[in-house]
């Protein structure tokens, strides 16, 4: 009989771990100030509180500073930074895998010596009712963190912001950003995704959920082309990369617990001591049979033919007149 755990490996070919500032009930926060982090601040402005928690920890005073901690040890401390500036966001770690966390954390596994890639979004929503300060600045912290402590070189990371100096993050480009990465990625390499923006919740669609909501990733186009659901990225992002890749993913963003689907979580919340199934596995296989008829090759053909496809011909959910739950900033947008 096929366990739980092949049916995994074989929906997520590929090592994967996220990072999220918050559970999928939660709220994340924009820094204001993240000199009170010790971070290096190329920008001079915000940082969003989930990235510069885990910075303080990883890369204090602009040196690496938590090359022996586990992953549980990284977790706690960025719910420490968090609650120190008076948050109340419960960091959380979920993966493709059932992982030891108190095993090291790596970003870049001593066993991966292939090109290591990222994609970088920061999305502050400028010129919107509920823009964000801090999201830029989250994206130039972190990708000096990569390119210093991890030997990222800028040309294999794609940054995505609107700062009208780099690609706009709007829907088809943060989709085809992905589509790329996946596509160029081979066994051995590394990817880091980085996500700073507005997060939000939709009705689900197809009774994968147990809370009756999809995650999503807002991008500065979502009035016009809609949101982009977990599933979604479930199926370009997760499911397609390559086996022998391994993956780390930072979203710094509301209700963002959950919002790669991966089978396996690990909750900072002081009760916790291992990793577990995720609450939603009992309706993983519905994903995975949705994720197998999607198909890797979906991904490289709508690539190839220049993005907006999900083998369907259309990646667009219909979400432009759909209520969905978020921070009251986003909601702000809307009127």
């Amino acid at each position: 009989m096929v366990t739980f755990e092949e049916k995994s490996e074989k929906a997520i070919p590929a090592e994967v771990c996220m990072i999220s500032g918050c559970a999928d009930s939660q709220t994340s926060a924009d820094v204001s100030n993240v000199g009170q982090f010790r971070l290096p601040d190329p920008a001079g402005r915000a940082g969003g509180a989930c990235t510069s928690a885990l910075l303080k920890v990883l890369y204090a005073d602009h040196r690496a500073s938590g090359m022996d901690l586990s992953w549980v040890d990284v977790l706690r401390k960025m719910r420490v930074n968090l609650g120190d500036m008076g948050f109340d966001q419960i960091p959380q770690l979920t993966s493709s895998r059932m992982i030891d966390v108190k095993e090291d954390m790596q970003i870049c596994p001593t066993t991966h010596t292939g090109t290591r890639r990222a994609v970088l979004i920061g999305i502050n929503y400028e010129g919107q009712q509920g823009q964000l300060s801090g999201c830029h600045n989250d994206v130039k912290n972190i990708q000096e963190f990569l390119r210093n402590v991890h030997g990222f070189e800028d040309h294999n990371m794609t940054v995505l912001m609107d700062d009208r100096q780099h690609r706009s993050p709007t829907r088809d480009n943060i989709l085809s950003a992905y589509k790329e990465v996946v596509f160029q990625s081979q066994p051995g390499d590394i990817v880091f995704c980085h996500y700073s923006g507005h997060g939000g919740r939709l009705e689900d669609d197809n009774g994968d959920e147990d809370d009756g909501y999809d995650e999503t990733l807002i991008p500065v186009d979502f009035e016009r082309s809609g949101q982009i659901r977990d599933d979604l990225l479930f199926k370009v992002l997760v499911h397609p990369m390559a086996a022998g890749v391994s993956v780390t993913c930072l979203m710094d963003c509301c209700h963002s617990g959950t919002v790669l689907d991966l089978p396996y979580r690990f909750v900072a919340d002081g009760d916790h001591e291992a990793m577990e199934r995720s609450p939603f596995v009992n309706n993983f296989y519905g994903l995975f049979s949705d994720a197998i008829a999607f198909g890797a090759a979906g991904a490289a053909i709508s690539l190839m033919a220049g993005g907006a496809s999900n083998g369907n011909g259309d990646d667009r959910d219909e979400d432009e007149d759909e209520e969905f739950d978020c921070c009251g900033c986003i909601l702000d947008m809307l009127s």
